[in-house]
């Protein structure tokens, strides 16, 4: 298990610092002190250890949304923040995860991806309709869409600004927060209140 975590700790520096082309297992052995046949031993491809980071930064972001079901919130764009704002900040703090993250380099990370964007989804469509902030009657695709174009949004905040040019993610909090109003419990106060 240590040479493992030593590996996927290398990985990640490598990533982090020097990007994802020079992250090679050639490299991410010399920088865990491993050479690099015994890094084959453990992951027999470079996608192996991808998959391995990916896993490992989806279990974490899925704490970080842990604390939402126990939020006070009222509103989508509430909902929206609360959700926004941590991923952001977890990509600003780790990097490598960035170059994974919005990489698209094969089908194991893809579907990786899909897992936890269908996962996160259907908890805050849930959410959604148990707080009383989306009507009853709408579609999981809603937030599942909802989700992806953040995820893509994500994607060109970050190739814009290495922590997430700012403009774009308002943007992108503004146009997601838009669409699921479309879906919205209609409130009894007149607008503006």
């Amino acid at each position: 298990m240590a040479r493992v975590r030593a590996i996927l700790d290398a990985a990640e520096e490598v990533l982090a610092e020097s990007g994802y082309e020079a992250a090679t297992l050639k490299a991410i052995g010399e920088r865990a002190g491993i050479p690099t046949p015994s890094v084959y031993h453990y992951f027999s491809d470079r996608y192996q250890v991808d998959a391995a980071i990916i896993k490992r930064h989806g279990e974490a972001l899925s704490g970080v949304l842990d604390g939402i079901d126990s939020e006070e919130f009222r509103s989508i764009p509430d909902l929206v923040t609360l959700v926004f704002d941590p991923i952001v900040a977890y990509f600003r703090a780790h990097p490598s995860c960035v170059q994974l993250w919005f990489s698209s380099r094969n089908e194991t990370l893809n579907a990786l991806f899909k897992e936890f964007d269908d996962r996160v989804a259907e908890r805050l469509w849930r959410l959604g309709i148990d707080r009383g902030l989306l009507r009853v009657d709408t579609p999981l695709l809603v937030m599942k869409l909802a989700f992806k174009a953040s995820g893509r949004l994500f994607d060109v905040a970050f190739q814009q600004d290495r922590n997430g040019d700012e403009a774009t993610m308002t943007e992108a909090k503004r146009l997601v927060t838009a669409y699921l109003e479309t879906y919205a419990e209609k409130s009894t106060a007149p607008r503006g209140e």
